[in-house]
């Protein structure tokens, strides 16, 4: 027997073509009416919820995040805000300390400026933790920096040769210093820490990811680069909750290059089997993930012109290898993603994308993206947008708090375009909004205060980062919203408020289309709808 519920009054905004409504009126996970409370009182609801004007938006979709790696996050040292070496090492002492029994230190989110012009070494953490591994992710998840015992539990000793696209630094004499780039940490650090951590953990990381989100108000999400071991936590906590996950996910399966075209294809084919296997609702693998270059915090990314220090980086991806394996996802239907933060990447991965369309032909569906894109050349915002790819950006990486190495590497007038999303935008590119958590903080109101004023939600007193490519709050939104739906081939079924769609909504305790986007710093989420069902009620609606 079904159970209608009316959500009474309130200040909806539904990301749709009639952009206001008051009340919403729920029946079996959907939406039976939305619009005036006057209509919705009609209804024959076995309930009602008073929202008393509050504002309600549509359940966030973070377009970009990695749910284990977040889940991860949250029991790690945190050293985002450490000013320097002694502060880092101080908390890397303490957790130690805390926790002897350990067999290693897990710590995440380290900024580069912390350093104060040294980079990475492993004597630094070996001075204060030395009797077992520690593992320190950098801010952008790009980089490790790791002591001599980590060095040692990974096998790497300075003979080790590189992984292909990545790099174990080394000092003058050849010794590994212990700081790993790229590869290095993405794939050979990141791929023996997976085969050390029981599956048991993994699924408690991912239960921790899911109520944060739903705490935070967001209602689905998209897991990029997902791998093996992620996956079976993801099909386990399914099969544990009756076929339903706490929210719903599209994952982007990891293809990474393997220096051979045939091993390069497999992982396509790879896609390709999870595709079937896993359709949807809940989870849904939808397409394949592509690093076509790094980070600039590091130097890593495939730069037009040279860093600041001199150093410049070809792409991990030559065109001929990246165009055999994005046209082999084309035609079988998958969504492509490539990680490009580079102007030369970008350029890169839309040439790719236009062998693909050439090779397999015009086509309506096509829903392929690019990630972060946090520099391009001129030209890459109209090619973006003539070829329909979906520019999925996360504001909290632009955070002014966090620039201050991003800007003395690049060191020029590309400062100036960075974080280009008013020419993407102008250029009719459709924007996805998420957080890249746990590279940055999970919380989509900040992530929206910083779309909406390129502002930092760690420090608002400082200046903003080139305040012209701020976005309008109603705009934000809707890219966080109603585009991330979209870039996922969700649209009409999530990231909006219409008859029909899914009943996932969030309601909050500000109003920043009235009162400005800096409520958002303040505001928190009252209550979270999934489905239907509330799955995170606050003390106002208690």
């Amino acid at each position: 027997m079904s159970t209608l519920v009316h959500y009474r009054g309130g200040a909806v905004f539904t990301s749709d073509t009639r952009p206001w409504a008051e009340s919403i009126v729920v029946e079996d996970g959907r939406i039976a009416f939305v619009g005036d409370t006057v209509t919705a009182d009609a209804f024959p609801v076995d309930d009602v919820v008073e929202l008393d004007g509050a504002v309600v938006l549509p359940g966030i979709v973070d377009a970009h995040t990695h749910l284990v790696g977040l889940g991860e996050s949250l029991t790690q040292v945190d050293l985002r805000d450490a000013a320097d070496v002694a502060e880092i090492q101080s908390r890397l002492a303490d957790a130690a300390a805390a926790d002897p029994g350990a067999e290693r230190l897990l710590g995440r989110s380290w900024l580069f400026s912390a350093l104060g012009g040294r980079t990475p070494h492993r004597d630094l953490i070996d001075a204060v933790v030395s009797d077992r591994p520690v593992y320190l992710e950098a801010n952008d998840s790009h980089s490790a920096w790791l002591n001599t015992a980590a060095l040692a539990e990974l096998g790497i000793d300075d003979g080790t040769p590189d992984p292909l696209g990545g790099r174990i630094e080394r000092d003058a004499e050849g010794a590994a210093t212990g700081w790993l780039l790229e590869n290095a940490s993405l794939g050979l650090m990141r791929d023996r820490l997976d085969a050390l951590t029981p599956d048991a953990e993994r699924e408690r990381a991912l239960r921790a990811a899911f109520d944060a989100y739903r705490q935070a108000g967001v209602t689905a999400a998209v897991d990029m680069a997902l791998g093996e071991a992620d996956l079976r936590a993801l099909v386990a906590v399914q099969d544990a909750d009756d076929g339903r996950l706490p929210m719903r996910v599209a994952a982007h399966w990891a293809v990474h290059r393997t220096g051979a075209t045939a091993g390069d294809l497999a992982g396509v084919a790879r896609a390709i089997e999870l595709a079937r296997e896993h359709p949807g609702p809940w989870l849904r693998i939808t397409g394949i993930k592509l690093f076509v270059d790094g980070v600039i915090d590091s130097c890593t990314a495939s730069m037009r012109a040279p860093f600041a220090n001199g150093s410049h980086p070809e792409a991990m991806w030559d065109l001929p290898s990246l165009s055999a394996v994005v046209t082999a996802a084309d035609a079988a239907g998958l969504q492509v993603a490539m990680h490009a933060i580079g102007d030369a990447a970008s350029a890169l991965a839309l040439d790719a994308l236009e062998a693909a369309v050439e090779a397999n032909g015009p086509r309506s569906d096509r829903r392929h993206r690019i990630e972060h894109l946090e520099t391009v050349d001129a030209a890459t915002p109209v090619r973006l947008a003539r070829l329909g790819v979906v520019a999925s950006v996360q504001p909290v990486h632009a955070d002014p708090a966090i620039q201050e190495n991003w800007r003395a590497m690049l060191g020029d007038e590309r400062i100036e375009r960075g974080y280009p999303w008013g020419e993407l935008a102008d250029a009719g590119a459709t924007l996805a909004l998420g957080t890249d958590a746990p590279t940055a903080p999970h919380g989509p109101l900040a992530n929206l205060y910083i779309a909406a004023t390129r502002r930092s939600a760690v420090d608002p007193a400082l200046p903003a980062n080139v305040p012209g490519n701020a976005m309008a709050v109603a705009d934000a939104v809707r890219r966080a919203t109603r585009d991330a739906a979209y870039a996922s081939r969700w649209e009409g079924e999530l990231g909006v408020l219409r008859t029909g769609a899914a009943a996932d909504f969030v309601v909050i305790d500000a109003d920043p289309f009235r009162d400005g986007p800096e409520v958002l710093l303040g505001a928190d989420v009252r209550l979270t709808v999934l489905a239907g069902e509330v799955v995170h009620s606050a003390a106002l609606f208690r």
